[in-house]
């Protein structure tokens, strides 16, 4: 989803996703919707608490849900600021903070693989969490019963952020209680088993929260239970190949500019398509006068009409912009360049932009298929993959 940027704090971009801004005004109408439920609520608090019929009067209840709704979403953006910031003191950069659908989240660059760094990053957020809660409760005493509206925010907000931090201590990976577990598995484990035993508990939390939500027709419930399956496979997979991949840098695995099949600028879409089905591959490298200018794939072909083929040369439908990788890149930063441009190779050139060979997608789901049959990479030596004849 999109998403656009509100300003920063240390440093750290803050973002708000679209659906945050659905998903806001939906919080405030169900808080105040639901006044006297939250009125009963603050019961449990040691303190007096508001009647509810002052509440309810007139707009006062939307107010009152809009307020509410605006310090939830404070709230979780200092429980995400505080892993930020313990992170930063271990030096990692930290993306962004972005506010969505489902609340925060943190985007680190690189998430920390010691295990004590990933506890305390871990627990930062929600401490943090009960901080605010608890501030929120000094609030909410101090607040005299003439403003009865304000003591109802300070209440709930008291109640929802300690709540909040609970629900993140739970072990569904990759939450905050999941992270601990991982943390606390991989004092005497590999973080390639932590992180797999870690994600299998999140996995079975997060069944679990979906059949709860399912069967108390909760779909934000059943929203967040797909999110954190979603979440706990895909880091135990990054997380497989990181290991997988580590220590391991382009130029062992490219295809080297030697061995490279290249098009000429000049060449026709249909000579170009014939090419593709003949030699199978669906992306070549283009050549002006010897010289790298682009790349021209399959789907720079889709635009042209079948019987206009012969009269779209290469270059009126190559891409010219193509960012490309160095030879000393670790493979990882290469995976991300991959996705993050949604493309299946990338040329890859030395300091003074000469193409030195080509990374694909095939390319590293080789060297990942040989390292988990070798255990590992380490041994090639620069040599690089071997070559289909």
């Amino acid at each position: 989803m999109a998403s656009f940027q509100i300003g920063r704090i240390y440093g750290i971009p803050i973002k708000i996703d679209v659906t945050f801004l659905l998903v806001l005004p939906l919080f405030a109408w169900v808080i105040g919707s639901q006044v006297e439920f939250w009125v009963e609520i603050l019961g449990i608090l040691p303190t007096d608490v508001p009647g509810a019929a002052p509440l309810t009067e007139g707009s006062t209840p939307w107010i009152l849900g809009s307020a509410s709704a605006i310090g939830l979403f404070v709230g979780v953006l200092l429980h995400e600021l505080g892993h930020s910031l313990v992170a930063m003191r271990y030096g990692f950069e930290i993306d962004s903070i972005k506010l969505w659908l489902l609340g925060g989240v943190a985007q680190f660059t690189e998430m920390p693989e010691d295990w004590k760094q990933e506890f305390s990053v871990a627990v930062a957020g929600p401490i943090v969490s009960v901080g605010v809660g608890v501030a929120s409760y000094a609030a909410f005493v101090a607040t005299p019963g003439s403003l009865p509206a304000v003591q109802f925010v300070f209440g709930y907000l008291a109640l929802v952020n300690v709540m909040l931090a609970a629900f993140n201590m739970l072990p569904g990976f990759p939450m905050d209680g999941g992270r601990v577990l991982r943390a606390l598995l991989a004092r005497n484990r590999s973080h390639v088993r932590a992180t797999q035993i870690a994600a299998t508990v999140g996995k079975g939390f997060a069944i679990l929260l979906g059949f709860v939500g399912l069967i108390g027709f909760d779909l934000i419930l059943v929203a967040v239970a797909f999110f954190i399956y979603m979440g706990a496979s895909s880091e135990a997979q990054r997380t497989v190949v990181k290991a997988a991949f580590e220590g391991v840098t382009v130029r062992e695995i490219m295809t080297p500019a030697e061995e490279l099949k290249t098009v000429d600028e000049k060449t026709t879409v249909a000579e170009l398509i014939q090419r593709m089905l003949r030699e199978r591959h669906v992306g070549y490298p283009v050549l002006r006068n010897g010289e790298f200018v682009g790349m021209v794939t399959l789907e720079d072909t889709k635009s042209v009409p079948e019987v206009e083929r012969d009269a779209y040369l290469v270059e009126d439908v190559m891409n010219y912009d193509v960012p490309t990788l160095s030879p000393d890149s670790e493979l990882m930063d290469a995976l991300d360049a991959l996705q993050s441009h949604r493309t299946g190779r990338l040329p890859v050139a030395d300091e003074d932009g000469t193409i030195v060979g080509l990374l694909s997608q095939t390319d590293l789901v080789m060297a990942f298929n040989i390292s988990q049959t070798s255990g590992g990479l380490a041994g090639l030596g620069g040599q690089g993959l071997p070559r289909q004849p």
